[in-house]
């Protein structure tokens, strides 16, 4: 494999800071990766681990109070078009088949419902059907929906009377499916209104966003913000580094809650989906030392273009009303990303424990034989998002020298390891237990192996080896992943081999594709054969 960090591009000739976006986002992007690249593999500069800042008490009580998880748009309006679409079928079905004189179902029946799902999708879609703020609006709502379906049959009115087609459908049939979908899609719409509404009032369904910069130019794009119609972006305080002289600790409303370090920590405890970057674009070096810090979290980074007065082409840009941004850092599987791997975990985890359970019972039956004790080891390792979390693993040592806290890493021939903790730790089947991990959610079947909280090299942290080692935790870590079927499996004895680790994690993250995943998960047992570094 490359030694390549990222997949970027690296333009020749970048453009001076113009009106045209490309050339300043192309070179953000460039300088930004350049930076971050080198820093993987360095040692002794900055570490932005949570544990080496503390924040205020009003910065913990308001990150408190942020907490639970959020509600996808793209996948809230996905679900949506497709309820739309099982009602109307459903409900062509139940008038076919539910009069008093059933008919089968022609192939002209077919034909209408599909061309009525489609014509009443473009409909919907036209009358701002699917967008968040007239979900929150009851009335409004089924207004528009009754509408648009009505618009539809009337089209196939028109069309009849006029050309003939579809005079052969039953006219008995067309006002049963008409009255059915148009009560079912009115019904469906108060209930996403309920939802919605419930989702908002409990901060499931906002975007939560933090400015980072103050003064004057964060005061101007708040104001901006909050004055654009139907905005969902809850802003939730301010972080700079700059003193109280330089930076009010209040603007516009919003409290300053502390400096760049301590907002990593801050977007630890709390769900923050956006940062906004608030400083000139022309202060380059102020801004990609920022975007250097912050990339290691798992959120958008988006730069403020707003006082640059700087016009944007849609592609490399985003906007929010009419305020522009610049789109630097996205997010690492989200929406139906997310939706499509967890589907994906849950079927290859329920293949794969159906497959190998007769294993995990010979494994249990022979840990129990060989040496007393439990026959499951549990081990708090990092999750998502730097979140400690608990895994599961056979027990692999004698239980009276079991270290969970990974004080001490295990080396060949280490005394500590059973005779059948030996074999299975060789083959990974002390591993398996972490399907369950998997079920649960806490983990995915591919992605950045979890590694202990205390695991160390040299006597460091393996946050202190590696810059920017917490960038793995930007999503959920795996049971297997691209560094180990590249070779980095087992003792890490060096700081050359955890940054070759966290190397192919990061590779993972942005080259990430459910087809990856498959490739991964199929290459997998093949690698088990090479127990060179397992013991």
């Amino acid at each position: 494999m490359s030694n390549q960090v990222f997949n970027s591009t690296d333009p020749a000739n970048p453009t001076p800071l113009t009106g045209d976006d490309s050339g300043l986002r192309r070179r953000l992007e460039t300088h930004l990766r350049k930076t971050v690249g080198s820093a993987v593999g360095s040692t002794n500069v900055e570490i932005l681990s949570s544990t080496n800042t503390s924040l205020t008490p009003e910065a913990c009580e308001i990150a408190q109070g942020l907490g639970g998880k959020g509600v996808s748009i793209p996948v809230l309006t996905g679900m949506v078009r497709l309820i739309d679409i099982l009602l109307i079928a459903a409900s062509a079905l139940i008038a076919a088949y539910g009069s008093s004189n059933p008919a089968s179902f022609s192939l002209a029946q077919g034909f209408a419902t599909g061309c009525s799902i489609l014509f009443a999708l473009a409909f919907f879609q036209a009358a701002d059907c699917y967008q968040v703020p007239v979900m929150r609006q009851s009335l409004s709502q089924i207004g528009r929906v009754a509408a648009g379906w009505t618009l539809v049959f009337a089209m196939f009115a028109v069309l009849r009377s006029t050309t003939g087609i579809g005079a052969a459908l039953p006219d008995a049939w067309i006002g049963s499916w008409f009255a059915l979908s148009l009560t079912g899609l009115c019904v469906s719409r108060l209930a996403v209104f309920l939802l919605v509404r419930h989702w908002m009032n409990s901060g499931r369904l906002e975007r939560r966003a933090i400015i980072v910069g103050g003064g004057t130019a964060a005061a101007e794009l708040i104001h901006d913000m909050e004055a654009q119609a139907g905005n969902d972006i809850r802003i939730c305080g301010i972080f700079d580094d700059r003193s109280n002289d330089r930076s009010p600790p209040v603007v516009a409303g919003y409290p300053k809650l502390g400096n760049i370090n301590a907002l990593v920590e801050f977007a630890r405890l709390a769900r923050i989906d956006m940062l906004i970057v608030c400083i000139p674009l022309r202060a380059e070096k102020r801004v990609l030392e920022l975007l250097r810090k912050l990339w290691v979290l798992p959120v958008d980074i988006r730069l403020s273009a707003h006082t640059d007065k700087v016009r944007f082409r849609n592609r490399g840009a985003s906007f929010i009303g009419t305020v522009p941004f610049v789109d630097v850092v996205e997010k690492p599987i989200a929406d139906w990303d997310l939706l499509a791997k967890r589907i994906f975990d849950l079927v290859f985890a329920t293949i794969a424990l159906v497959t190998l359970f007769p294993v995990m019972i010979a494994a249990a039956i022979a840990i129990k034989l060989d040496s007393k004790g439990p026959v499951l080891f549990r081990q708090k390792r990092y999750g998502f998002n730097n979140e400690i979390i608990e895994i599961l693993k056979f027990r692999s040592m004698y239980v009276e020298q079991a270290d969970p806290e990974a004080k001490k890493a295990v080396t060949k021939g280490d005394p500590r390891v059973t005779r059948v903790g030996r074999f299975i730790r060789k083959t990974s089947i002390d591993e398996l237990p972490q399907i369950f991990n998997v079920l649960t959610g806490k983990l995915s079947l591919v992605g950045p192996r979890p590694h202990a909280v205390n695991a160390h090299t040299d006597n460091k942290s393996w946050d202190n080896v590696v810059d920017g080692y917490f960038a793995r935790h930007k999503v959920k870590p795996g049971v297997t992943g691209w560094a180990q079927i590249n070779g980095w499996r087992g003792e890490v004895d060096t700081p050359e081999k955890i940054q070759h680790r966290v190397e192919c994690d990061v590779y993972y993250i942005e080259n990430w594709s459910i087809l990856f995943d498959l490739k991964i998960l199929m290459i997998t047992p093949f690698r088990l054969f090479d127990t060179e570094n397992a013991y």
